[in-house]
C-alpha cells in the first residue's frame, strides 16, 4: 500500500486526514513540526507527503526546498496545505518543487482525489488487498469474507478490520493503544478495553481458528 506522510501542526486536521486516508487503504505516518517531518521523510521515504506551509521549527517552504534538494527524497511528490491563499504563496510553493497546492479549509474528497491522481502520475498506485490463507482460516479483504475450515464466518466491519490488520502483520505484537490508532483510525478517547472486547468476540466467532490470535499479557496481541 502507498505510504503517506502528513506534516501538519494542527492535530484536528491530522486526525481527519489520517482517518480518511486509512479508510482509502493508505499507510499513514505523521509529524507535527518541520524538524520531525524532515527526519521521518528521510527515514521512511514515503510515497507522498502532505506538507503544511506554516510549521514550527523548519517551515513548510524550507522543508520542501530541502527535500527536493536531497537525492534521497527529491522524487517524493509533495502536496502543500496552507491557510494562505495568495497567488504568490502558491507560486513560491510550486517553485520550491511542490507538486500541488490546496488551501484550507479543503474538501477531504478533493484532497484524496488529488493524492490518488499524483500517485498514479508517479506510478505509485494502491495495491489491491491480497487474500490471506492459513492452516484453518482464510481472510479475503477484497470480498470482505472470512472462512474457518471452509465455512464463512459473519463478522462486523470493525471485527473484520481488526482481524485483517493482525493477520497482515503476522507475528508482530501490537499494543491496545496502537491497535486503536491503526484499526479505529482516530485518536479519540476510546477505552483500550474496547480492543479486548472485540478480540473476545472475534475468538468466539472464529471457534477452532481462535488460537491464531495470541494475547501477551500486559503487552497486547499478535496473529500467529
Amino acid at each position: 500500500m502507498a505510504k503517506i506522510l502528513i506534516i501538519e501542526d494542527e492535530k484536528d486536521i491530522v486526525q481527519t486526514l489520517e482517518y480518511n486516508l486509512k479508510k482509502e487503504g493508505f499507510s499513514v505516518s505523521k509529524a507535527f513540526d518541520g524538524t520531525q517531518g524532515l527526519k521521518l521523510a528521510m527515514d521512511a521515504l514515503p510515497d507522498l507527503i502532505l506538507l503544511d506551509l506554516m510549521l514550527p521549527g523548519i517551515d513548510g517552504l524550507e522543508l520542501c526546498r530541502r527535500l527536493k534538494k536531497d537525492k534521497k527524497t527529491e522524487n517524493i511528490p509533495i502536496i502543500m496545505l496552507t491557510a494562505k491563499s495568495a497567488e504568490t504563496d502558491k507560486v513560491v510553493g510550486l517553485e520550491m518543487g511542490a507538486d500541488d497546492y490546496i488551501t484550507k479549509p479543503f474538501s477531504i474528497r478533493e484532497l484524496i482525489a488529488r493524492v490518488k491522481a499524483i500517485l498514479k502520475r508517479y506510478g505509485v498506485e494502491k495495491s489491491a488487498p491480497r487474500a490471506l490463507s492459513f492452516q484453518n482460516i482464510e481472510i479475503d479483504p477484497d470480498k470482505h469474507e472470512v472462512r474457518v475450515l471452509g465455512k464463512q464466518v459473519e463478522l462486523t466491519a470493525k471485527e473484520f478490520a481488526l482481524l485483517a490488520f493482525l493477520a497482515e502483520n503476522i507475528g508482530r505484537i501490537w499494543s491496545r493503544e496502537r491497535l486503536l490508532d491503526q484499526v479505529w483510525g482516530i485518536d479519540v478517547a476510546i477505552e483500550t478495553r474496547t480492543v479486548d472486547v472485540h478480540v473476545r468476540r472475534l475468538r468466539e466467532k472464529l471457534g477452532k481458528a481462535s488460537d491464531h490470535i495470541k494475547t501477551l499479557r500486559g503487552v497486547g496481541y499478535k496473529f500467529v
